[in-house]
């Protein structure tokens, strides 16, 4: 990774609307930390986006930052891209422009949360591996076949960096940084802000052995979960579910009751139009071609069971689906109390 003539490293966030603050803060803390611990000023950033002003961020907060125009001249040893909701509606042609400019001119360039939507439509992650946050991995696997996508962290090839955002926004930060000033100072900064264990390249975004509360249900239900969660397009039956979990059909209808607090049929139905509301809100796919990757044969019945779990159709959804999160009614959808039967 390239670093400045002189001892100073220039860092650019550029930010988009409703971007996620906390994983963009994550990112910065451990330069901040090395100028700290350090004694003197190894690191300088700035945070700008293509207007410049007040950027909102998914939380409501406003942020001052810069204006690409009045950043034309920069060139930063280190460009990061941090966005959340809705990140191909912020893709302008000046951002692409700015980004591939970076990386002509041999900046490192590196997406946080959905940014990898940017990278990607920049042409910067063709034939490459990426990431981005797992609620986008089915979108983004869609709209860009042509790149790699995984449920890592953090992706880190080369001049091109991908991460998911949140607390590995942090984990991505000390790995660029391990690279810039090597392993001691690192260390430091890492114990300086209690991230006792550096999560690495290679580390997966959700780890189906840990919940962060605990997790009380049998492994026979956390089985047939991820049974299910494996068959979404082409759904199969709940015996055939049962059979590869080795259990009874009415010994997981008790459990899935107990812990789960609703049916198999109903449980497996919901994760499959969870996808479909991925594609539905994170993509342009025609609803008949959504349908079938949630493992809906009829477009009806597709319609049917959305409305009654999100409380839109599809195409409603579509649109009022990709209103920022801040603006969203809450809950995010209302379940009825009389849930129509499976697709």
């Amino acid at each position: 990774m390239r670093r400045s003539a002189s001892d100073l490293t220039e860092l650019l966030v550029l930010v988009t609307p409703h971007f996620n603050l906390a994983g963009t803060m994550a990112f910065l803390d451990p330069f901040r930390a090395a100028n700290y611990l350090s004694g003197k000023s190894l690191f300088r950033w700035r945070i700008a986006s293509e207007t410049g002003g007040y950027c909102r961020a998914s939380n409501g907060l406003n942020v001052e930052v810069e204006s690409l125009e009045k950043l034309k001249q920069l060139q930063p040893d280190v460009a990061v891209v941090s966005s959340s909701w809705t990140p191909e509606a912020f893709a302008s042609p000046a951002l692409l422009s700015t980004i591939r400019r970076f990386h002509s001119a041999g900046t490192y360039v590196g997406g946080i949360d959905t940014a990898g939507f940017i990278l990607a439509e920049a042409g910067l992650l063709k034939g490459r591996r990426a990431t981005v946050h797992y609620e986008h991995i089915d979108s983004f696997g869609e709209r860009f076949p042509d790149v790699e996508v995984v449920e890592d962290l953090f992706l880190h090839d080369g001049r091109i960096g991908t991460c998911c955002g949140g607390s590995a926004s942090a984990d991505y930060a000390l790995f660029i940084l391990r690279e810039l000033i090597g392993d001691a100072l690192t260390n430091d900064c890492a114990k300086y802000l209690f991230h006792s264990a550096v999560r690495g390249p290679g580390t997966h975004q959700t780890d189906e052995h840990f919940e962060p509360l605990g997790n009380t249900a049998p492994p026979k239900v956390r089985r047939a979960i991820e049974i299910m969660e494996a068959n979404l397009e082409v759904p199969i039956s709940i015996p055939e579910i049962c059979e590869e979990a080795a259990i009874s059909q009415r010994q997981l209808v008790r459990l899935f009751q107990a812990y789960v607090k609703t049916t198999p049929q109903l449980y497996y139905r919901d994760i499959r139009l969870d996808r479909a509301r991925g594609l539905v809100t994170q993509t342009e796919l025609p609803m008949a071609q959504v349908a079938l990757a949630a493992g809906f044969a009829s477009q009806v019945n597709f319609s049917r069971a959305y409305k009654a779990r999100f409380d839109a159709t599809p195409s409603q959804d579509r649109i009022d689906g990709r209103v920022p999160f801040e603006f969203r009614a809450w809950p995010m959808y209302r379940r009825k109390k009389s849930q129509a039967d499976g697709g």
